[in-house]
């Protein structure tokens, strides 16, 4: 981060009512990279639908102002197309990762989602959403800092539907032992790696013992291997209502897949809004990152006309990109940016009490950079 953001960030902070809660996130990193990791990254970005364009753009200018070292290779797909275009998928494959706008799933009919087809076919098992209270944006809970981690590619997403007869619908619900614990494993290294204290096994296996009680045990099995971490389980409804009460009492959870979009869509809710909340489906090779909860990641007309979307999200996945590719000083600086942008409140979007465009918000992240 640029010791004049920092001193600016400081500043803002120290005036606020709440100082002593904003003053706690900053951090200061060392970094030492080795000889070439400096060298500018390909990145295949997806506009996508409705807003994704305004606030890949958004994306596009932060990165130049800060000269990034990163390019992006542009393509145009949407929602409404019968598959992902083959040119994508290789670029997603040479580049490993990609930044991705919304892409509309058509509600019923026989199109299914573009979004579950790139997580299948290029096995991104893991989707990560990061529900954290931003400094200086009012919530109604405190404290909450949840990471869910989804299981991304069978369940109830499987899409294993047919008609046994007229007016009788059957759907599948697919879960195996492979994918349960390479989840549960990921969740646990997760953990592990960034300082948590605690997973939730999030599960329905009172009713579903066979399915959820396969996923549940791998994780219990997983846990012995962590004895450093604590672990428990919870059923998901359960799991609702202690989100919307005490969301401050979780840390990381990991889910089936179906679950878990619920479950990261409520605590983004709860932290400050979808329009805020960054996330990335990872596998083994390749990295999509995009805004983190599915709610309102295209969102609607009005805000496509008045460009007035939010690009925070977006914006903070954009950081955890920059993480992945092994530069965190510039992912560093970004979020410092943002984190002022909103401790300081002149420039909102409307989802978070403003009146600000999303050009608004572009240039004060940018003037926050300097």
């Amino acid at each position: 981060m640029s010791h004049r953001s920092f001193s600016i960030l400081k500043r803002v902070i120290t005036h606020h009512p709440n100082s002593s809660h904003l003053l706690s996130f900053q951090r200061s990193v060392t970094y030492m990279p080795r000889p070439g990791d400096g060298a500018p990254r390909p990145v295949t970005l997806i506009p996508g639908d409705g807003i994704g364009p305004l606030v890949t753009g958004a994306v596009e200018q932060v990165m130049e102002a800060m000269h990034a070292p990163v390019h992006f290779e542009k393509y145009e797909v949407h929602g409404n197309m019968k598959q992902v275009p083959q040119e994508v998928l290789d670029s997603i494959r040479k580049n490993k990762v990609c930044l991705k706008g919304g892409l509309r799933t058509p509600v019923g009919g026989g199109v299914s989602s573009l979004n579950v087809q790139l997580r299948k076919e290029l096995d991104l098992y893991a989707s990560l959403v990061n529900c954290f209270n931003l400094p200086g944006l009012p919530t109604r809970h405190e404290n909450v800092d949840i990471v869910v981690i989804r299981e991304n590619t069978e369940g109830e997403y499987s899409g294993l539907e047919h008609e046994v007869v007229p007016g009788v619908v059957e759907s599948l619900k697919v879960i195996t032992k492979f994918c349960s614990e390479r989840i549960a494993k990921y969740a646990f290294e997760y953990a592990y790696l960034n300082s948590r204290k605690k997973v939730t096994a999030v599960h329905k296996a009172n009713i579903m013992k066979l399915a959820d009680g396969l996923f549940l045990e791998s994780c219990r099995e997983v846990a012995t291997k962590y004895p450093g971490i604590k672990f428990n389980e919870i059923i998901v409804d359960n799991c609702c209502m202690q989100l919307v009460s005490k969301p401050e009492q979780f840390d990381v959870m990991v889910t089936p897949n179906l679950y878990g979009n619920l479950v990261a869509n409520t605590a983004a809710g709860i932290a400050g809004g979808t329009g805020v909340m960054p996330g990335g489906n990872v596998g083994a090779d390749y990295a999509v990152f995009e805004q983190g909860a599915s709610a309102g990641n295209v969102g609607n007309t009005n805000l496509v006309e008045q460009k007035r979307a939010n690009p925070i999200a977006l914006l903070l996945s954009s950081a955890m990109m920059l993480r992945h590719l092994q530069f965190p000083s510039f992912a560093d600086r970004l979020e410092t940016a943002i984190k002022f942008v909103i401790a300081e409140g002149k420039y909102r979007t409307k989802d978070l009490g403003g009146d600000s465009t999303t050009q608004q918000v572009v240039d004060a992240v940018i003037a926050a950079l300097d």
